[in-house]
């Protein structure tokens, strides 16, 4: 698939998307006779050409890979011919290891087409090409196998065969293909794809792939898995919206979905780095300094992401649970392969790269790979190409390292305390990393003093103290911030001076009680003031919020989010939100002036027992038993602040 398509592409008319196409398909039973008539009429013995076992099953299958919207293979159909320009045929079925002649091409000496008769169990293929010619378009249809060389003959009459055979036309001295209308006239008697009346392009027909262990359908799905791996570049919209190439993958018939890359996790992210290489403001241009050169351009995508199961293609690419890669291309954006690099230190933290070769580099990166271009190895090199391949690895090096960067720790001004679960697991949280405070179950302390006296107008409080878990720490207390313990406030006198002993209990708004005894209203304040000994009602409970457990990490609708689960123990209706922030590095305090574009907590939703998600930032619950889910999207490279606020619904405002 790789060669074929990185043959597709040297080879696509200007203005024109390229239409790549794979087929695994089974020979019907109306045109089997005629494989097996015509393709082995005159075939070599199978000890020397595995071809006749192959068409004497009982069913015939076929792997066909074609392109349109391409050059076709034109060009003279010799190869002692002297052309020099346009030789495309020549260089495809008669020549092996002629260096390119495509400019910023994929392509470099051609041994990547020798795959097709490696795949090929027949050792034989079928070239079915139809491409301009002087008069207009021609057809041409001609057999190629690659075996083994053998000898024929015994002493001094034995013959050395070079394993190379053809089939097509032998009225000449060599085997030429068939052309014009009777290419067209065979290739439909053999139920080959035909070509539009002004289509050109080219269809590789293997005769009984091999395909391993696995099944057609299997092998059909892996290859549409494999295109999006490695040709993912092709499939993005320039623009103008149209894609440089559109890819297809069939199954006896049926095609087989081909996931848009970028939607589809994780590759979404290589394509968001190919983005941001491609951008003035984001890409970074990666320099050699002796001699001074471009080597490229470098883009980079980091975010949160849960670690994934990789696809068989993607462990193929050397991708494994988590991203931590650069996509390695030359000029013509065709993967070469993914470089890893250094692993983040946070577990949920992953990050994508693209790297283009700058194209006055193309060559150099083209002479550094092996036949198979799936990788740079700068020692097959010499003196400043040798140089040049090797530093552009460095400034990767580099730029990735400075993205997981390891500075200062985070610290609170004062007593160590510690962060929960997930702060445990990155001890030493410093600047480039990120990590969230964890979640307790907050309340009064046994044998601890009073809480100190909280605002009358139910709203949030921070005790003077350090910021713990979402929260704070003061006086032997541990409260959520913004979560109101259970208080007593000081209320008037009953000389409505409010300087009087005697204490009262703040109630719900709206709620009454009945005492004994007489009782004096005091306008000023709007509370009562009762005389004598009254049975005093107990006080209402304040909301509070119960942590359950320390945040962990889930997905929501494909996001990564923080999940702080927590219950409401006291009864009524009561209204919760989120508090988020972010706490700086090295004093532990709140940032209250972000950067510009600086990434900040965000919330995701609430989520109650049943799973349903509310995005609504207040919701109105009614408080018991039930468990609630706070999800939030963490902010990269920060320390996230998670927490709950809760009133009474009658007093939220």
């Amino acid at each position: 698939m790789r060669e074929s398509a990185q043959n597709s592409w040297d080879a696509r008319l200007p203005a024109t998307t390229v239409d790549y196409r794979i087929d695994f398909h089974t020979v019907s039973a109306a045109h089997a006779p005629v494989w097996r008539e015509e393709l082995l009429r005159d075939a070599p013995q199978t000890e020397h050409l595995p071809l006749r076992a192959s068409l004497s099953a009982a069913t015939i299958d076929i792997l066909t890979i074609s392109d349109r919207g391409t050059s076709g293979l034109g060009g003279p159909t010799r190869a002692d011919s002297a052309v020099t320009q346009n030789h495309d045929f020549v260089s495809f079925v008669r020549n092996i290891g002629e260096p390119r002649d495509t400019a910023l091409g994929g392509g470099t000496y051609g041994f990547g087409k020798g795959i097709f008769y490696l795949i090929a169990k027949s050792g034989a293929i079928l070239v079915h090409t139809r491409c301009r010619v002087k008069n207009g378009f021609e057809t041409r249809l001609i057999g190629c196998a690659l075996w083994q060389s053998f000898v024929k003959g015994t002493d001094g009459k034995a013959t050395r065969y070079t394993g190379r055979h053809w089939w097509g036309s032998n009225a000449g001295d060599v085997v030429e293909p068939l052309v014009g209308p009777a290419a067209e006239a065979m290739a439909h008697r053999l139920g080959l794809r035909e070509f539009g009346s002004d289509e050109t392009g080219t269809s590789i027909v293997v005769i009984a792939p091999e395909l391993g262990d696995q099944d057609s359908h299997g092998a059909a799905s892996y290859l549409a898995d494999a295109i999006l791996w490695n040709l993912w570049p092709k499939m993005l919209p320039d623009a103008d919206g149209r894609s440089p190439m559109t890819f297809s993958v069939r199954h006896q018939g049926s095609e087989i979905p081909l996931p848009d890359p970028r939607t589809t996790y994780p590759i979404r992210m290589f394509v968001e780095a190919h983005e941001n290489m491609r951008s003035a403001d984001k890409g970074q241009v990666l320099e050699s300094y002796k001699p001074r050169r471009v080597l490229g351009r470098l883009g980079l995508q980091k975010q949160l992401a849960m670690p994934f199961e990789p696809s068989a293609a993607a462990e193929v690419m050397g991708i494994g649970k988590t991203l931590h890669h650069v996509c390695l291309m030359r000029t013509a954006e065709l993967v070469v392969t993914y470089h890893e690099g250094p692993k983040p230190s946070a577990e949920y933290l992953s990050y994508a790269g693209a790297f283009r070769a700058d194209e006055d580099m193309d060559a150099i990166f083209a002479a550094s790979e092996p036949p198979t271009h799936d990788a740079w190895t700068w020692q097959s090199l010499e003196g400043k190409e040798k140089s040049f391949v090797r530093v552009t690895f460095t400034r990767i090096k580099e730029q990735l390292e400075a993205l997981v960067e390891i500075n200062d720790k985070v610290r609170s001004p004062g007593v160590e305390v510690p962060l929960g679960a997930a702060s445990r697991a990155f001890s030493s949280l410093v600047t480039g990393s990120w990590g969230v405070g964890g979640g307790i179950q907050f309340g009064k302390a046994k044998n601890s003093p009073a809480p100190r006296p909280a605002q009358e107008d139910n709203s949030w409080e921070e005790h003077g103290g350090e910021f713990w878990n979402g929260g704070v720490q003061a006086g032997g207390h541990e409260y959520a911030a913004g979560l109101e313990a259970p208080t007593q406030e000081r209320g008037p006198s009953a000389d409505g001076t409010g300087q009087g002993g005697g204490q009262h209990v703040a109630h719900p708004l709206g709620e009454t009680e009945t005492l004994a005894g007489a009782a004096t209203s005091d306008d000023r304040s709007g509370w009562q003031s009762h005389a004598g000994t009254l049975p005093v009602a107990a006080p209402a409970l304040r909301p509070k919020v119960q942590y359950l457990d320390d945040p962990y990490y889930g997905t929501r609708d494909g996001q990564v989010v923080l999940v702080q689960e927590f219950r409401l123990p006291v009864p009524g209706s009561q209204q919760v939100s989120p508090q988020l922030s972010v706490l700086l590095p090295g004093n532990g305090v709140r940032e209250t002036d972000p950067p510009i574009n600086a990434a900040r907590p965000e919330f995701f939703g609430w989520e109650d027992d049943q799973g349903l998600i509310n995005r609504a930032s207040t919701l109105i619950v009614a408080g018991g038993p039930v468990t609630w889910r706070l999800l939030v999207v963490p902010a990269p490279d920060t320390v996230t602040e998670i927490g709950v606020a809760v009133r009474r619904a009658e007093v939220a405002r």
